[in-house]
């Protein structure tokens, strides 16, 4: 056994950004909706429907996403007492979960490409189970139809040099278009994308893994699917169900995870007059100490088949195993790179 005190420079850390399928089976296009009546019609069918790429009763049938409609006025569901209040209904508390989770601030409004006049929205959160860090920008690609009218939804990611910020959090506009590209001026609902009265689709979140959809533009008859939002107080508009029915019926939607992991390569060199010698009971008599072969003294022959990183108090950190041995002597260098991941 032989040791060697590592240098500042026998380290390196480095980051690579791996992406992958977001749905189930790894498939990069979820084509097939199901939603659960159970779930539809239980308590928490009032705040959100869980879609599903196959038939909630086969075996293999996971939650891919959630539906919820937000609304600030809490219009569009069933109030929690309409006695007391019209406005607090599920709706609403939607609207205030997101406002706190995106906005980070309870008196500010959500913007749609520069527009706040729309505080009424639908949105699409991926199921935690589905991807492991965060959601991959320009990947998001969503088609919808209803009423006789489609829609092709991505991000804009690739058309800005930097998305909008809200708190730490990364936003790009929702748009017309394909794969983070606009189709038109920037995609936004109006003509040539210009509209200042309903501006984007909506917000593409990739760190908290969510979209949001704007209800003005979605509900637009020119520009969009003339999803008919219901808007009435104290009225169970089953609106989740509306967009339900819209993404069913574009049956694609594509949408890929990133993963930034970051490894620490640890170099470890060994000269040819280093760690040529063994403490082996096959090299050395047990009892005595000596070389059991002469000529292992001036000729020896190891076979290095593990690296033990210690600290300065001689404990033992980790161990590395090589997949195969290697040969040692005089006339012999090696160099053994180690890889730690996390």
């Amino acid at each position: 056994m032989g040791f060697k005190r590592l240098d500042a420079e026998d380290f390196l850390v480095s980051a690579d950004a791996v992406s992958s399928t977001v749905w189930t089976s790894n498939s990069p296009t979820l084509s097939n909706f199901y939603t659960s009546s159970a779930q539809v019609g239980d308590r928490s069918g009032d705040y959100y429907y869980a879609v599903y790429q196959e038939t909630p009763t086969a075996a293999d049938a996971e939650v891919q996403f959630d539906i919820a409609f937000a609304d600030k006025n809490g219009r569009g569901s069933l109030a929690y007492n309409p006695d007391v209040s019209t406005e607090l209904s599920y709706s609403r508390t939607i609207y205030g979960q997101y406002r706190s989770l995106v906005l980070e601030d309870e008196d500010s409004d959500f913007s749609f490409g520069g527009v706040t006049t729309n505080q009424y929205f639908y949105v699409l959160s991926i199921n935690r189970a589905r991807y492991k860090e965060k959601l991959l920008p320009g990947s998001l690609n969503l088609s919808l139809a209803f009423s006789g009218k489609q829609l092709q939804l991505t991000d804009n990611s690739k058309d800005v040099t930097l998305p909008t910020f809200y708190g730490t959090q990364r936003a790009f506009e929702i748009v017309s278009g394909s794969g983070g590209t606009a189709y038109d001026g920037n995609g936004y609902a109006g003509a040539g994308g210009q509209s200042s009265t309903i501006g984007s689709y909506g917000l593409f979140l990739p760190d908290t893994s969510t979209i949001i959809l704007n209800g003005a533009a979605l509900d637009n008859t020119t520009y969009g699917l003339n999803l008919n939002t219901t808007l009435s107080a104290n009225t169970d508009g089953l609106n989740s169900e509306k967009l339900f029915s819209a993404i069913s019926q574009g049956s694609s939607f594509t949408l890929n995870s990133e993963e930034t992991i970051s490894s620490d390569f640890i170099f470890i060199r060994s000269r040819n007059s280093e760690f040529n010698y063994s403490e082996n009971p096959s090299f050395i008599k047990g009892s005595t100490g000596e070389v059991v072969y002469d000529y292992f003294i001036d000729n020896p022959q190891v076979y290095p088949t593990t690296v033990g990183l210690y600290n300065d108090a001689n404990e033992l950190l980790s161990v590395a195993k090589l997949s195969r041995p290697i040969q040692k002597n005089f006339t012999k260098e090696s160099l053994i790179r180690i890889k730690l991941d996390f």
